[in-house]
């Protein structure tokens, strides 16, 4: 089964890719894993991509729809996840021609939906453990003794630069003004379904399981 995940930043669109990897054994096509990937490889697009890049500008939508194709070709038929890409009602027909043309289907697209206010609380408060990587957070989820990770008993915690309250709300406002106008393209093609972000980890993943194990009939 081949899906889409749409939601806005911090809405948990990584974790459930990364259950849904473990579930079914699908691959998750992050496009910037896969930029990445690329530009450390040396290939010849990677030393395109590093070059756009370098000069202060966007990757082009043909080179982001080359990347996913390369990629499906690699993962031997195996389902996918996508993760970052289409942000964008171009980029959603872009890569509807591109699967059709390699008779692909896209079985579902499931949107993580969530109240924005609670959303920007959950990110701007998240840190992590330096040694381990275990996630924290300062109101719902502190450590048992501050200043000691529960996991690893490790001292030393990091926060990501752009985890702040101002920085998170102008991420939601680009996300309504350019992705979620994809919703209602994919809404009329009868392929969208929405789950609730804010419910526990847990229920969430129940939530897309059993959208997906209606898919699949």
């Amino acid at each position: 089964m081949n899906i889409l995940l749409l939601g806005p930043p911090g809405a948990g669109k990584g974790t459930q890719a990364k259950r849904l990897e473990e579930r079914y054994g699908m691959v998750q096509l992050s496009t910037g894993d896969m930029l990445r990937a690329e530009r450390e490889a040396g290939s010849a697009l990677g030393k395109q991509v590093q070059a756009i890049m370098d000069a202060g500008k966007l990757v082009s939508d043909d080179i982001m729809i080359a990347l996913i194709e390369q990629r499906i070709g690699q993962i031997g038929g195996k389902g996918f996840i996508l993760d970052g890409f289409p942000r964008t009602v171009p980029q959603a027909t872009a890569l509807d021609r591109m699967l059709a043309e390699n008779r692909i289907a896209l079985d579902q697209v499931v949107e993580i939906a969530v109240d924005e206010a609670a959303l920007v609380d959950r990110v701007s408060g998240r840190f992590s453990c330096k040694t381990c990587g275990a996630s924290y957070h300062d109101r719902h989820h502190r450590p048992k003794q501050d200043g000691t990770c529960d996991v690893c008993g490790g001292h030393a915690f990091i926060r990501r630069p752009d985890d702040n309250a101002e920085t998170v709300k102008a991420r939601l406002k680009a996300y309504r003004e350019q992705t979620a106008p994809i919703l209602p393209y994919y809404r009329a093609k009868g392929i969208l379904r929405s789950v609730d972000g804010m419910a526990a980890i847990d229920a969430v993943a129940q939530e897309i399981e059993t959208i997906l194990n209606k898919a699949k009939g």
